[in-house]
């Protein structure tokens, strides 16, 4: 148990989740840009950020 307290502690999944909140952060603000496909290109950078937030937490949750 103590192993796997150490890896859930471990610094990565921490920069991978400030990594994710960043990029999530750019697909909310791309949202309000004034080109053409903005919705469409803030929505795939947005997905992209939750997978990564997601795969952080599940790593942390192992």
């Amino acid at each position: 148990m103590n192993n796997s307290m150490e890896e859930a502690n471990s610094e990565r999944n921490y920069i991978l989740l400030v990594i994710a909140i960043v990029i999530g952060l750019v697909g909310v603000y791309l949202r309000f840009a004034d080109f053409r496909h903005a919705s469409a290109v803030a929505n795939v950078i947005l997905a992209i950020g939750a997978g990564v937030g997601l795969k952080a937490i599940f790593s942390i949750i192992k």
